[in-house]
């Protein structure tokens, strides 16, 4: 009984520092790019801010899952979080002393971006020794439903509204969030399983996780799949605050809210997640999500109305709500928990890598052929994932 009331607690504390944290990372994907777009309104250097947080999964995303296997996952969440409040602490000094330029905006977001490379996998890694494994699937769909309505939902509108406010004010307030969150993780006392030292290299370690991955049918082509629609995914929406400005004709604030259309999604996916996983297959659903992705991209594509906009883009929140909350618990499930953090990392880095690619591709296309043309090719390119990955689904 004792026990059960611990991990009950701890997975409170996990859960809510994934919320504070979610909210301060809210207000910093809607303040960035807006920062950006205010100092240049060329296509390539807006996406290039997404690009910075996004390389270092190029570059560490397996050595992130190595050392995830080898230490205390909870004392490394609780050190990265830590290191990124003082991060953005600097960048909120430097904007408030009008020194800021797009270089340290672009350091500043990669230095985010590889504490996310460590944190993010550590904690998925680290579930599993707080929740038993029958309540994952229900432990992930809170965590989904917490990152919809935090991140999502809330943060977006607060970020523009406090970057208009004072544009040092969201990366101040993201700093403290990471604090925060950094102080509710290091109170979880339920003490995950020890891991075994490790006798064999870095290098060793990461083939080992890699091999395990491409050994797997499904997770195999989950990961494939995601990689390249996130190449597509990101050049579109890496420059997504231009078409809202341009295309949609729409000011901060607008941005701000129609980003919360997203949320309203993927709220509605997390509430309704579990019960489509009793009732439907995961293949399916996933199929199903493939289809929503390619439609989203075709209708931002040729409308220019923001209510059509943001209509599919609730659609798009159910969906990848739905699908992170299927793949998420299936890795949990199934990858033994000394290869997890290791496996994670592979699985992030081809699908947080493709997003690094497509961000820096965004920027090109739209400089070559307008706002809407990154996302007439994605369209194109999802339409042809779907033909490709429906026959190894129906192993899901």
């Amino acid at each position: 009984m004792r026990a059960r009331i611990s991990a009950r607690f701890d997975f409170a504390k996990l859960w809510a520092a994934s919320a504070v944290s979610n909210i301060g990372d809210g207000v910093t994907i809607a303040a960035g790019p807006l920062l950006v777009a205010q100092m240049t309104q060329n296509p390539a250097l807006v996406a290039g801010a997404a690009f910075a947080q996004q390389l270092p999964w190029l570059l560490f995303g397996l050595i992130s899952g190595a050392y995830a296997d080898r230490i205390d996952r909870r004392k490394l969440v609780v050190l990265v979080n830590v290191l990124r409040g003082l991060v953005l602490a600097a960048l909120a000094v430097s904007i408030a002393a009008d020194v800021a330029s797009i270089p340290i905006i672009y350091a500043v977001f990669f230095l985010l971006g590889l504490g996310e490379t460590f944190a993010d996998t550590a904690s998925v890694a680290l579930l599993p020794a707080v929740v038993p494994q029958e309540k994952l699937a229900s432990a992930n769909a809170k965590l989904m439903a917490t990152y919809t309505i935090s991140n999502q939902f809330a943060a977006k509108p607060l970020g523009a509204w406090l970057f208009v406010t004072a544009a040092a004010l969201p990366f101040a307030f993201d700093a403290v969030s990471f604090l925060v969150a950094a102080g509710l993780v290091a109170t979880v006392t339920r003490a995950p399983r020890r891991l075994e030292p490790k006798k064999t290299n870095l290098k060793a370690d990461i083939k080992e996780g890699v091999r395990w991955l491409m050994n797997h049918r499904v997770l195999r082509t989950l990961a494939m799949t995601m990689s390249v629609a996130n190449v597509v995914f990101c050049a579109a929406f890496a420059i997504f605050v231009l078409y809202v400005q341009q295309r949609l004709v729409l000011t901060e604030v607008g941005y701000g809210a129609l980003l919360t259309t997203f949320a309203m999604g993927g709220l509605i996916g997390a509430v309704i997640a579990p019960r489509l996983q009793r009732r439907l297959l995961a293949k399916h659903l996933l199929r199903a999500g493939l289809i929503v992705e390619t439609l989203t991209h075709l209708v931002l594509a040729i409308t220019g109305d923001w209510l059509v906009a943001s209509a599919i883009l609730v659609v798009f929140g159910v969906h990848t709500t739905v699908w992170g909350t299927i793949v998420i618990t299936m890795r949990q499930r199934v990858v033994p928990d000394g290869l997890l953090g290791r496996v994670t990392s592979a699985y992030l880095l081809l699908d947080l890598g493709g997003a690094a690619l497509g961000s820096l591709l965004g920027g090109l296309a739209a400089t070559a052929l307008g706002v809407t043309g990154p996302f007439w090719i994605a369209a194109g390119v999802m339409l042809a994932i779907c033909v490709a990955a429906w026959r190894p689904l129906r192993e899901a």
